[in-house]
C-alpha cells in the first residue's frame, strides 16, 4: 500500500483535511495498490500523499521518493509537443469552474506514452481545490487495438487489390479492342470480372459484420431452421461443383428440438466450417448433428452441429488463436477473418463454439444454439 504522510513540514503544518488514508479506504473495502490503473492524490497544497503500486509500476518511480513531493516534480509530464502538462493546465490556479480534465496522452521522462486523467475535488463548487485526483494507465492495450486495425486496413487493401486490378483490367481491355476478341474470350473474362466482383462484395461483407460483431451491433432475425436441410443445400453444391458425394457424410439424431435462428446467419456459420474442412482438411468431411443442453442459462433445449474431417488438424499450440482475426493456419489465402466472424455469429445467438481434434485426427468444429423460441412458443 503506498498511501503515507511523508510529506514536507509545511505542507503537515498547513494542510488539515484529511486524505485518503490507509484506515479510510481499508473501511470502504479499497486497496489503491489493487487497482488496475495507477492512482496519484495530491492535497490542497500540490503535494503528492497517495502513489500506488500500479503508478509505481507505469512511471518507475518509487512511491516513497513520490510520496510529499510536489505533484509537478513527482510527476513530471509533457504533452506531444514538449510543453510541461501541469503548467499547462495549472489546477490549482486555473478556473475555478473546472472539475476535471479529460483522458489524453502524455509523455514521461524518457518519452515513455501513458493515457492520463484527472479529477479536481473542491471543498464546494467554484471553492479552492482539496485534492487532485490523476489516474494513469498504459498504453500498450490501445497500441495492440492500433496494430489489429492497421493490420485490417492493410490485410484488405491487399485483398482488394487483385481482383480490382483483374477488373480493371479486363475492362479496360474489352473496351478498347472489343472487335478483337470471339465470343468465346469475350465470355471467359467477363466470367472472370463476375467472379472477383463477387470476392469484393464478400469481402465487404465481412468487413461489415466485424464492425457489426465489434460494436456489439450483429442483429440476429430468428426463424424457423431446419439445421438438416441446411447442412444438406451445402453438400449439394459442393458436390455440384466437383466434389465427389461420398466425401461427405451427414448424420442426424433425431427428434432435433425446433431451432430458431438467424437462417442466413447459420449459413454463413456452415459455409465457412465446410469450406475450412474441404480446403484444408482431407478424407471424408462428417457433419454430426445432434439436440444438446443449451448453453443459454434459462434454456434446456439446444442443438450441435460438429464438422470433422481427417486431415493433419490444426496444432496444439494454434488451438487457442483459431477463432482470432487473421489466423489462417499452416495454408495461406483468404483473409484469415472467417472463423473470427463465425464465433461472433455464434456468440450472437447465445452459442458456443470450440475446436478441438477429431478421432480420425483432423479438426473438429463444433458450435452449439440455443432452440431460441419465442416466448409465445415456450
Amino acid at each position: 500500500m503506498r498511501v503515507g504522510t511523508s510529506r514536507a513540514p509545511q505542507a503537515r503544518d498547513a494542510d488539515r483535511a484529511p486524505g485518503p488514508r490507509r484506515g479510510d479506504l481499508v473501511e470502504l473495502g479499497i486497496d489503491p495498490d489493487e487497482l488496475p490503473d495507477g492512482l496519484v492524490v495530491a492535497d490542497e497544497h500540490g503535494r503528492v500523499i497517495c502513489f500506488n503500486a500500479a503508478a509505481e509500476r507505469i512511471t518507475a518511480v518509487r512511491a516513497a521518493a513520490a510520496l510529499g513531493q510536489r505533484l509537478d516534480k513527482a510527476l513530471p509530464l509533457e504533452d506531444l509537443e514538449g510543453r510541461r502538462w501541469w503548467q499547462l493546465t495549472d489546477p490549482y490556479g486555473g478556473l475555478a469552474i473546472r472539475v476535471r480534465q479529460p483522458e489524453r496522452n502524455l509523455l514521461l521522462p524518457g518519452g515513455r506514452e501513458v493515457l492520463v486523467s484527472a479529477r479536481y475535488v473542491r471543498t464546494h463548487p467554484t471553492g479552492p481545490i482539496r485534492r487532485v485526483v490523476v489516474t494513469l494507465r498504459d498504453t500498450e492495450a490501445r497500441r495492440r487495438t492500433e496494430r489489429s486495425h492497421a493490420e485490417l486496413i492493410a490485410t484488405v487493401a491487399h485483398e482488394l487489390r487483385s481482383p480490382l486490378t483483374s477488373v480493371k483490367g479486363f475492362t479496360a481491355t474489352l473496351l478498347a479492342k472489343w472487335e478483337r476478341f470471339t465470343d468465346d474470350q469475350k465470355r471467359l473474362m467477363l466470367e472472370t470480372v463476375d467472379a472477383d466482383a463477387d470476392r469484393v462484395t464478400r469481402l465487404i461483407a465481412e468487413l461489415l459484420d466485424i464492425s457489426r460483431i465489434d460494436s456489439g451491433r450483429l442483429e440476429v432475425r430468428r426463424q424457423p431452421v431446419d439445421i438438416g436441410a441446411a447442412v444438406g443445400r451445402h453438400i449439394q453444391a459442393y458436390v455440384a461443383a466437383g466434389q465427389p458425394a461420398d466425401r461427405f457424410l451427414l448424420r442426424i439424431e433425431q427428434p432435433l428440438p425446433a431451432l430458431w435462428a438467424d437462417p442466413d446467419k447459420i449459413d454463413q456459420v456452415l459455409s465457412n466450417l465446410l469450406e475450412n474442412a474441404v480446403r484444408h482438411g482431407e478424407g471424408t468431411v462428417t457433419i454430426d448433428i445432434t439436440p444438446s443442453v443449451s448453453p443459454r442459462e434459462g434454456d434446456d433445449a439446444g442443438t450441435s452441429v460438429t464438422v470433422s474431417d481427417e486431415g493433419p488438424g490444426i496444432p496444439e499450440e494454434s488451438m487457442n488463436r483459431v477463432f482470432t482475426r487473421f489466423w489462417r493456419g499452416s495454408k495461406r489465402g483468404g483473409t484469415g477473418l472467417g472463423l473470427y466472424i463465425v464465433k461472433g455469429i455464434v456468440e450472437a445467438h447465445g452459442g458456443t463454439i470450440t475446436v478441438g481434434r477429431a478421432r480420425g485426427g483432423g479438426a473438429e468444429f463444433r458450435f452449439t444454439l440455443p432452440v431460441g423460441a419465442p416466448a409465445c412458443l415456450a
